[in-house]
């Protein structure tokens, strides 16, 4: 029977990559290394290989199969707080506008502006269409009756992963099944 890892160009075979206590190293975006990385990682003896591909890569002396899931040998300790980002903001948000709902032609909004002092930080910047953006201007929500859905916050990682769990990539090999929990049909 003709197995369909056997056609993958080895760059269309990303490795999953697990924590030491087997879990994802990051949900959003979904850690995962390229097949060279993994394979290097392997020789160094940094990782345990989980899972592989039917692929096979050659060299001189071996012949591998291209790991689909690996494990680190050493815990990563991830960190409490992620780094404000525009993309962090949006994941913090489920890229959805603050004021009206919608996910289309995002930008950020500075709850209380920048002009009446308001700071660029988590607890004062939220996720805006464009549209409730240049409606909202340099006022704030109160002012220009715009009620926010939630207050911003500043977000533990944990939570950016949580929210990240809810947008899967376009990619999933079948042997990330048992390491990731997207409700999503996964690729044979």
């Amino acid at each position: 029977m003709f197995h369909p890892d056997l056609m993958r160009h080895p760059d269309s075979c990303p490795t999953l990559v697990l924590n030491a206590d087997y879990t994802p190293l990051s949900y959003y975006p979904l850690s995962i290394w390229p097949w060279q990385t993994a394979i290097k990682a392997v020789f160094l003896d940094r990782v345990d290989i989980v899972a592989h591909y039917e692929r096979e890569v050659h060299s001189p002396n071996h012949t591998i199969k291209l790991p689909s899931v690996i494990a680190l040998k050493q815990f990563v300790r991830p960190s409490q707080f992620p780094a404000f980002t525009r993309f962090n903001l949006f994941l913090r948000d489920k890229f959805k506008c603050q004021y009206c709902g919608h996910g289309r032609d995002l930008t950020f909004d500075h709850v209380i502006p920048r002009a009446q002092g308001g700071r660029t930080t988590w607890e004062n910047v939220v996720t805006a269409c464009s549209p409730c953006n240049l409606k909202k201007g340099g006022r704030t929500p109160k002012q220009a009756h715009m009620p926010l859905f939630l207050e911003p916050i500043r977000p533990t990682s944990w939570q950016l992963q949580e929210h990240g769990r809810r947008f899967p990539p376009n990619y999933l090999h079948a042997t990330w099944r048992d390491w990731l929990y997207w409700d999503v049909e996964l690729e044979a």
